[in-house]
């Protein structure tokens, strides 16, 4: 084990996605447009960190969508789209300076547009689809998922309209795949996707036993800065750390 103070802590979500973790094959970043958590330090502190437990490192950041969410705040089709292009090319500039500060080794980088011809992608992105439309389960945490989203562009305390939920809906769904089957979309023996936060749609994808859910190899972790996890702040956190680092 390693005695070099980490700068982050994981945290999996559950005994298999621990497991999985300790394969080591893959660890997938997924970067919004527009959220500032992900700076081009962070990111590259990240693919560092991720390297110390995984054999390899991939980016993916979304950029389907993103014009819907504009207009469904009233912004034209035409300023929705300007807006749209600026925040996605932001955010690729952003990791691609991340990545180059993170060193030489490869890390794959990903826009998921990229895959929307792919076979695979269309099918877990029909599974989604179906699991909106019959599973009131998956659709009450995925609509709760895309409130906490739509929430850092509302006024404190004003509810999104249905409009902006669907919109928020549509950017959700064509991220999901990565959390149902990355090994299956890259080419992995398995996969860990990692957040700064649990979603609300992790206890359903990872804790249930029926339904949509992820993978067998599919795994998924909070990982967020070490000095702002704190032991006492989040029970657990510290002690799974030393667990993974081992």
């Amino acid at each position: 084990m390693s005695t070099k103070p980490s700068p982050y802590q994981a945290l999996p979500f559950s005994d298999r996605c621990r497991q999985v973790w300790g394969l080591g094959d893959h660890l997938l970043i997924g970067v919004s447009p527009g959220n500032s958590y992900f700076s081009a330090r962070r990111i590259a502190e990240l693919i560092d960190w991720g390297r110390e437990f995984f054999d390899a490192v991939d980016v993916v950041y979304a950029d389907l969508h993103v014009d819907a969410q504009f207009e469904a705040f009233g912004h034209t089709p035409e300023h929705a789209g300007r807006r749209a292009a600026k925040e996605i090319k932001t955010t690729a500039r952003r990791i691609e300076r991340g990545v180059e500060q993170a060193g030489p080794a490869r890390v794959g980088v990903h826009a998921l547009s990229e895959f929307l011809v792919e076979p695979v992608y269309q099918r877990l992105r029909a599974e989604v689809e179906a699991a909106l439309r019959e599973d009131q389960v998956f659709r009450e945490a995925a609509e709760g998922m895309a409130r906490s989203f739509l929430a850092g562009r509302l006024p404190a305390g004003v509810a999104a309209e249905a409009g902006q939920l669907a919109a928020g809906l549509r950017y959700i769904c064509a991220e999901l795949p990565f959390f149902l089957d990355t090994p299956a979309l890259l080419g992995r023996a398995s996969s860990i996707s990692c957040h700064h936060i649990e979603l609300p749609l992790t206890p359903v994808l990872f804790g249930r036993c029926e339904g949509l859910r992820a993978a067998p190899a599919q795994g998924y972790a909070v990982v967020r800065p070490a000095q702002a996890a704190g032991v006492a702040e989040a029970p657990g956190v510290a002690e799974a750390s030393e667990t993974l680092a081992a």
